[in-house]
This record gives C-alpha cells, structure tokens and sequence, in this order.
C-alpha cells in the first residue's frame, strides 16, 4: 500500500463518519414520508402538523347541511341561505324578475312540479296559441277538444255552431306570433294558472254563402292582442295545459 493510498483511505473514512453523523442511522420506526393524496389517518381531512403550506380541497357539501333551518331552501353559491336553489331559480330565469310574486309563484309550481319550466311552458303555449286560433276559424271541434277546459270548449262550439247555421265560414291566414309574455301565475293547492299575454299578426274575413264578405278583410293584416291562461294540476300525471279562460288586451 503506496502513501497515497493510505491517505485516500483516510479521506474516505472520514466523509463516511462525517455523513452517518449528519443524517443518522434508519432504525426501522421512522415516519413514513406524507402523501398530499391521501387523507389516510388524516380524519376530517385538516393539515398534518407542521405542514401549514398544505391547503385540503373541500368535500362536496351534503344536501343535508345546504339547507336552511325552517325555510326548506338551499344556499345559494353567494351564501344566502334564504335564497332559491339554482335549479329551481333557473327555471323561469329570463322569464320573471327576481323577488317578484310572479317569479315567487313559479317557484313554487316547479317545487310540486319537477319537470316544470317556466321557457318551455311559453314555448308550449305559443304552439297552442296558434292550433286554437287556427282550429277554430276552421270550425275543427276535434282539435280543439283537448286543448280546452269543458267551458272554453262550450263557448267556442257555440260560437262555431252559429257560424254553421247561418251558412257563414271563416277565412284566415296566420301569420305569426310577435310576442308571448308570462304576465300573472297563481297556485291553488296543486292546480296552477299562468297567464299568457299574446300579439300575433293574422288576415281574416267572414264569408256567406255566397261567398260574400259580410265581416274582416282578407288582405290586411291586422294585429291581434289576446290576455289566455292556462290552467294544470301540477301533481297530475297529465303534463297538458289547457285554456280556461281567454280576453282581450289593448
């Protein structure tokens, strides 16, 4: 063994002494290192001790602590525990102002009425608007059966009879609908009414026999302004609205 040798191994021993007095000797019942994925021993998932830089995504809230203490509503993202659940408020969100009785009264329509909404209902109505305005210049009894209440129905039969016995038919054209606005709703027990205000655009004329025009015009467009409401036992399974009363608007 050549001098430098010996003092190479000296080197050696003494960075290996030197290294065992810095980072110890394993035993065998060191901690196991900590995993930020799990929260394993972790109870209520809150930081280890000493690992203040460690932030815990929160748990999905259960249904159960969302709601508020006798008012049966959920918070809201914005804290208000008073406030309407996001799916119930974004059934007639676009359709009635916040903190109205209008919208109050929807509200409470889709709490007994899961499937309702407040857009598709005016959709629904639009579609009927025009069948029934339609149904009836023509005098179709059958159409207009199932869209009606038994009273709405009886007026127009009557009205349809008339025209009948006295040799007179209805010409129409139906050109469109330029406004259908949810103005009113009410709620008794299960049965709810919406009111439906309408502006829609239509030639019509009234002709004999003859074929004479003895009332309208059958080229001038004249705008129509009618106030509908539609009425539905919302616990029913039967998810068809129909007219029970109609009026006229200014």
């Amino acid at each position: 063994m050549t001098l430098l040798n010996i003092i190479l191994l000296a080197v050696a021993i003494g960075v290996f002494l030197k290294l065992r007095s810095v980072l110890g000797r394993r035993t065998g019942h060191e901690r196991p290192p900590y995993d930020p994925y799990s929260d394993a021993g972790n109870p209520g998932g809150t930081n280890p001790a000493g690992n203040d830089k460690v932030v815990t995504l929160p748990t999905k809230r259960p249904r159960a602590a969302a709601e508020s203490a006798g008012r049966g509503r959920t918070v809201d993202a914005a804290g208000d525990p008073f406030a309407e659940p996001f799916e119930i408020r974004n059934r007639w969100r676009g359709i009635a102002e916040d903190n109205t009785p209008l919208a109050d009264t929807l509200s409470a329509i889709a709490r007994l009425d899961r499937s309702f909404d407040a857009e598709a209902f005016l959709g629904g109505a639009r579609a009927a608007y025009e069948m029934i305005v339609t149904a009836f210049a023509e005098g179709d009894r059958d159409a207009l059966r199932p869209l009606l209440s038994a009273e709405v129905f009886g007026s127009f039969e009557a009205a349809i009879a008339a025209r009948e016995k006295n040799g007179l038919h209805v010409e129409q054209s139906f050109i469109g609908i330029d406004k259908a606005k949810l103005s009113t709703a009410t709620l008794d027990g299960s049965r709810a009414r919406l009111t439906v205000n309408f502006r829609s655009q239509l030639t019509s004329c009234t002709k004999n026999a003859d074929g004479v025009v003895v009332e309208g015009d059958p080229v001038t467009i004249r705008e129509v302004n009618d106030v509908w409401t539609f009425e539905r036992d919302v616990k029913s399974r039967d998810p068809n609205w129909k007219l029970v009363a109609t009026g006229a608007s200014a």
